[in-house]
């Protein structure tokens, strides 16, 4: 599923500072902020479906960027 390499590669570019991308460089720009603000507990390996949980979980108070890259990629 697209999303779940956009949401790894916004937790590996946002919170372990790494230089894979799997996602475009919007995608990672638009939700970067709020990876780092409601996911930063998630421990690193802890896969993709973990990440997007945590966004999804999150839906009402993230960026509103955050919120139209989710919806155009259907989540």
């Amino acid at each position: 599923m697209k999303i779940r390499l956009v949401a790894l590669s916004l937790a590996l570019a946002g919170l372990a500072g790494a230089a894979y991308a799997a996602g475009t460089p919007d995608q990672e720009a638009a939700c970067r902020p709020d990876v780092r603000k409601f996911c930063y507990k998630v421990p690193p390996g802890s896969g993709d479906d973990v990440y997007l949980s945590c966004l999804q979980a999150h839906r009402p108070r993230l960026s509103a960027a955050c919120r139209r890259m989710l919806e155009s990629n259907g989540v």
